[in-house]
């Protein structure tokens, strides 16, 4: 069953960046949720093994491949073809062009070596930038899954909006960028699956989760947001969605166990 959480339950104007208590506790949090993996790994190992269809995964922001790193291993234990983005550190355009141009030729190059749909995990801006390269070349992405990504609502309801306008000399409030957030705001034509965290620190969790339809849903998870890449819980749903068939993609099941790691429907 589908969580019952859609795009910005309340308007973009009422939704605030988290807290100073979760920013602050953001680190701490993380390392405990990278510290929890070993305990995890029995578990993780029963999952099933994929395909080997390419998976690229995308940075968040300021950071590079070496943040991805536990989480492409973790795929590639599992079967698939883990890439990275090779775009250096995340800087907003700076990295990946005005139009996206960079990503969406990286992307192309896997499409067209492996002869295979390319699957995109994106965490933080790296999840914005993969909705963006779904709804403009949905030919070759198999599906989306965004970590803890404000693909939503306000740009300005983060912890790190003015440090992104500094570092990327791009404004969040220009034509420019809110046409960009604008063409990611609906779901891809792809299938789509949103994870995030209410106990995110750096962005509102509201702003990142997913309109509900028949390819696109959400998944609630306990953590940080800097700690979503190492989180037990989030490596587990990752790899339960890749391990769909391409044409036969379901939304998360909930039912048993699971009920007792990831928080029920209709959380609005």
């Amino acid at each position: 069953m589908p969580n019952a959480v859609q795009s910005t339950p309340v308007g973009p104007t009422m939704v605030k960046a988290p807290s100073a208590f979760l920013a602050l506790t953001e680190l701490p949090r993380a390392l405990m949720e990278l510290g929890s993996l070993p305990f995890a790994a029995p578990l993780l190992a029963t999952l099933p093994q994929g395909d080997g269809h390419p998976v690229i995964v995308l940075p968040g922001f300021v950071t590079s491949d070496r943040s991805t790193g536990i989480l492409r291993a973790f795929l590639k234990r599992h079967g698939y073809q883990a890439h990275t983005w090779n775009l250096g550190r995340n800087l907003g355009p700076r990295a990946i062009g005005r139009e996206g141009e960079k990503l969406l030729a990286r992307v192309q190059a896997v499409y067209e070596a492996t002869g295979q749909k390319v699957s995109l995990v994106g965490w933080s801006l790296g999840g914005v930038m993969a909705r963006l390269v779904a709804k403009r070349m949905p030919d070759a992405i198999r599906q989306v899954i965004t970590l803890g990504s404000p693909f939503s609502g306000s740009p300005k309801a983060t912890n790190v909006w003015r440090a992104y306008e500094f570092l990327t000399g791009q404004k969040v409030d220009d034509d420019h960028t809110r046409g960009q957030l604008h063409e990611v705001s609906a779901p891809p034509p792809v299938p789509s699956t949103a994870i995030y965290s209410r106990g995110d620190g750096v962005v509102a969790w509201q702003n990142c989760c997913e309109e509900i339809g028949p390819m696109s849903d959400n998944i609630e998870v306990y953590g940080s947001h800097c700690g979503l890449g190492v989180n037990a819980a989030v490596l587990y749903a990752i790899a339960d969605r890749l391990a769909q068939a391409e044409d036969a993609w379901q939304p998360f099941d909930r039912s048993g166990l699971r009920a007792w790691v990831y928080p029920s429907a209709g959380h609005a």
